[in-house]
């Protein structure tokens, strides 16, 4: 073997040992065997900062509420969700759904503590109800409240709740759409619910939809995912509904049902007959609609009830229309209906009464 030789093997074998021996002499020239030093990271900006003051300030308000099934003996939950403190009276405003099975409630504070509660009222038409602590050691201060008048698609959102039972959890996103409708366990529909992308999941019910002001703009209630987890979309109750719902639900446990005493025909039979409108499939007797003179469907001869049309000059295309507008005007007070019989249109006014008390 000639000189070149033995130093071109010579080299390979240099080079072989020093590419096998590589990671070592890297782990000994470069391996980090001691804590790193802390890379500043600047403050925070502003829209972290505001964030979080938002969430410190309002969280101390969002409480964990507990349905238990049964007596003082049972401990099996019914149902779990979240609440806010509404009032320095200690009242606590939660969907109805969250314990409408309940035998008893209890709620936790953000302290840790954990206050027996009592059923002040319900709404089922508005999935609502106020709970009342019972000798709570002390009163976190009441959620600050908005109004969803003059909300914006696109506007900041946030949620504090306890999703899978995981407390003072706080999700963020936009309104991402307004004036939906959503149906309730009490057979009608809320009207103007928002819709928020902020990620809203089971044990978030009952919990505070928030403007980026930390104030109250709605009640998250449900969402819409056919797996039952955060699909992208969340509803929350409008907080002028809330607002008007909840006093009422303090001072007398329920709130009024405003009617007028006529049950109406499904949307689907107005689709089938090509009827623009509600029709009245038949008036209750004694109600202010018999009163008024509306009729309802004639069973012996088959002939087609009162449509319906308007009312107080809103266009009314179905039931949820015509609650709308009995909700706003009130029970006590008057609507008038425009109404389409036999191909004529009339016009008649009929009273608004509490149909919940019948």
């Amino acid at each position: 073997m000639d000189r070149f030789t033995r130093i071109v093997l010579s080299l390979f074998a240099l080079a072989a040992v020093a590419y096998l021996a590589q990671p070592s002499i890297e782990r000994l020239l470069f391996a980090s065997t001691t804590p790193r030093a802390v890379t500043p990271r600047g403050d925070l900006s502003q829209l972290e900062k505001s964030t979080i003051e938002l969430f410190e300030r309002v969280a101390p308000s969002v409480v964990q509420v507990v349905a238990l099934a049964g007596g003082a003996g049972e401990g099996q939950g019914a149902g779990s969700g979240t609440g806010f403190v509404w009032d320095a009276a200690g009242h606590v405003v939660t969907n109805n759904h969250v314990i409408e099975n309940a035998g008893r409630v209890a709620v936790r504070l953000a302290t840790g503590t954990v206050s027996e509660a009592a059923i002040a009222g319900r709404a089922p038409n508005y999935d609502l109800a106020v709970l009342r602590l019972v000798r709570p050691a002390s009163v976190p201060p009441p959620v600050a409240i908005g109004t969803s008048r003059d909300l914006r698609v696109g506007q900041s959102a946030f949620a504090i709740g306890n999703p899978f039972g995981l407390d003072q959890s706080l999700t963020t996103g936009v309104i991402s759409a307004l004036k939906r409708r959503l149906p309730t366990s009490g057979g009608r529909e809320i009207a103007d619910v928002i819709q928020t992308d902020a990620a809203i999941n089971p044990g978030n019910s009952g919990g505070p939809l928030l403007d980026s002001a930390g104030r109250l703009i709605g009640v998250n209630t449900a969402i819409f995912s056919p797996s039952g987890a955060y699909a992208g979309i969340g509803f929350a109750i409008p907080v002028d509904v809330v607002n008007r719902v909840v006093p009422e639900l303090i001072r007398s446990g329920r709130v009024p049902v405003p009617g007028i005493g006529i049950v109406a025909a499904g949307e689907e039979d107005a689709a089938r007959l090509g009827v623009a409108g509600l029709i009245v499939a038949q008036v209750v007797p004694g109600l202010p609609a018999q009163r008024a003179g509306v009729q309802g469907v004639d069973r012996a001869s088959g002939t087609l009830g009162d449509i319906v049309e308007a009312a107080n000059g809103e266009p009314v295309r179905r039931l949820a229309d015509l609650t709308d507008v009995l909700e706003r005007i009130g029970v006590g007070n008057s609507v008038t209906l425009t109404l389409r019989r036999g191909g004529r249109s009339t016009s008649v006014s009929v009273q608004v009464v509490d149909i919940g008390q019948r």
